[in-house]
């Protein structure tokens, strides 16, 4: 994952962590141990999207171990259910976390339980998604800036097209009670908005590609199947279920869709031509912020980062936020290949997919 963490550095500074022989250590390095073990607790929101439990979960207690062997690492993953993930939280109070790495399924509604971890001295780090209560510490990407590459993006490939401040598109955004959603729609119609006329927009309730399918069917059928010229998904499980939703409906083959996270069906699709472009976001370096984050603030150790961010509860938040990549036919060698996201051997394993594989220099 060098590539990836060049990139942290390059666009953000070293997330600098105190070590405690008088010198600084720096988010890709290795600080001293501390000198015994402690719990920390993982709450990863759902399972619908790959990375989560691919990819978050190992990373995060690799590092953790790595910095601290004698740690142990207690992990839930709350379904998409926030009421679960309160749960959840009470659970690991109670077995004695020092820390809590959480990703929040609702950033509002869990709230209460960040306070009363907080209340038991326990330290809350909140990992991709900024939750409410008062947080230590914070780390995630640019969400706005995936927002505006995923807009940009899709404005490109309709001027490709010859469609470039047309009409209409349609756009289909994340969970409200997801903040990061919020954001990723803030940074799209930053670029959108003037340049393209949006026919019609949903906010699905919870990153469903099914609900997101029925939703850009219904969006077809109202603005006209060949009049949408192109379809703006958060991210990529929905535009799983958009991309079979434009096929079964007749929609123009090719037509432009946007998404988010690199998953491996959609580095697939954006080979087969059914998907123009994702965002990959290189979670090694944020898994290894949090590793960092949590040994230090279990330790005592003051946080330093690059910047802060600010919630309805706490201003200043010590927080790494990392640069995404926008990923499209032309950059996966060079991208989540490179990087060892995803093998050359994963990507090309259907046979439909050889011929765009060696057209694309990846076999």
């Amino acid at each position: 994952m060098a590539s990836a963490a060049l990139l942290v550095a390059g666009a953000v500074g070293c997330a600098v962590m105190p070590g405690s022989g008088g010198g600084t250590d720096t988010a890709g390095d290795t600080p001293p141990l501390v000198d015994e073990g402690f719990k920390i607790g993982l709450l990863l929101p759902e399972s619908e999207t790959t990375r989560y439990e691919k990819f978050d979960r190992p990373y995060i207690t690799r590092s953790i171990k790595e910095l601290c062997p004698d740690c142990t690492v207690l992990h839930h993953n709350a379904g998409g259910d926030s009421g679960q993930q309160q749960q959840q939280i009470d659970k690991m109070i109670t077995h004695g976390v020092k820390v809590l790495i959480l990703d929040a399924v609702d950033a509002e509604t869990i709230a209460p339980s960040v306070t009363k971890a907080k209340q038991q001295g326990v330290k809350v780090i909140a990992y991709d998604r900024l939750a409410e209560g008062p947080i230590d510490s914070y780390t995630s990407f640019d969400n706005v800036e995936v927002g505006r590459m995923q807009g940009q993006a899709l404005l490109e490939a309709l001027e490709k097209g010859g469609n470039p401040t047309r009409g209409p598109i349609v756009m289909i955004n994340g969970a409200p009670a997801d903040p990061n959603a919020g954001e990723f729609k803030e940074g799209a119609h930053a670029v959108l908005d003037g340049n393209v006329r949006v026919g019609r927009e949903f906010d699905t309730p919870d990153w469903s590609p099914e609900q997101a399918g029925i939703e850009a069917t219904a969006a077809f059928a109202a603005l006209g199947v060949d009049q949408v010229i192109g379809v703006y998904s958060a991210n990529d499980g929905m535009a799983g279920g958009i991309a079979e939703a434009i096929r079964l409906s007749g929609a123009k083959p090719g037509t432009p869709l946007t998404g988010q996270d690199a998953e491996l069906a959609a580095i697939q699709r954006i080979l087969l031509g059914t998907q123009t472009m994702t965002i990959y976001k290189p979670i090694m370096p944020q898994a290894q912020s949090a590793a960092h984050m949590a040994i230090d603030l279990a330790a005592g150790r003051r946080l330093r980062a690059p910047t802060t961010v600010s919630n309805s509860t706490v201003k200043g938040i010590p927080s790494m936020v990392i640069a995404p990549m926008v990923v499209t036919r032309d950059n996966i060698k060079g991208t989540v290949v490179q990087d060892g996201f995803w093998s050359v051997k994963e990507i090309c394993a259907p046979e439909q997919l050889k011929a765009a594989c060696k057209s694309t220099g990846l076999i």
